[in-house]
């Protein structure tokens, strides 16, 4: 489960489209922002470093990251377009023309893939047999 996490949250934000811009067409994360895309990619190679080397808490920690980060970056372009030049009016007829698009959500899926494929171990309390019985 968690690789097909990490195989859509690498896939997600190259060949996904993030953003729809009138006169160049859509742009995945890179197009976007190069540091989001950059830090996307530097918080999903903690995860995959913490998944292959087997280290539970590390993983469970980056997969939070990830997903706050995703979280973060989705907050960022979406007030970036509403908020651009700080005039009402010009922000407004930006934020009718740039539109987001559906690759967020694939990179929130693989997000919440990654997050859920680690579970709590809780080791339940064994009943203990009384053999004098």
């Amino acid at each position: 489960m968690a690789l097909t996490g990490i195989f859509i949250s690498a896939i997600a934000p190259v060949f996904l489209p993030f953003l729809k811009v009138p006169v160049k067409g859509n742009w995945n994360l890179y197009q976007t922002d190069v540091i989001l895309f950059f830090v996307t990619y530097g918080l999903l190679a903690l995860c995959v470093l913490a998944f292959f080397l087997r280290k539970v808490s590390f993983y469970r920690l980056s997969s939070r990251l990830f997903l706050g980060w995703c979280v973060i970056g989705f907050l960022a372009v979406y007030f970036k377009i509403n908020n651009y030049f700080g005039m009402k009016f010009v922000d407004g007829l930006l934020s009718q023309t740039l539109h987001l698009k559906w690759g967020w959500i694939a990179l929130f899926v693989g997000a919440f893939i990654i997050l859920l494929s680690v579970k709590a171990n809780r080791v339940a309390a064994e009943p203990e047999i009384d053999e004098q019985a």
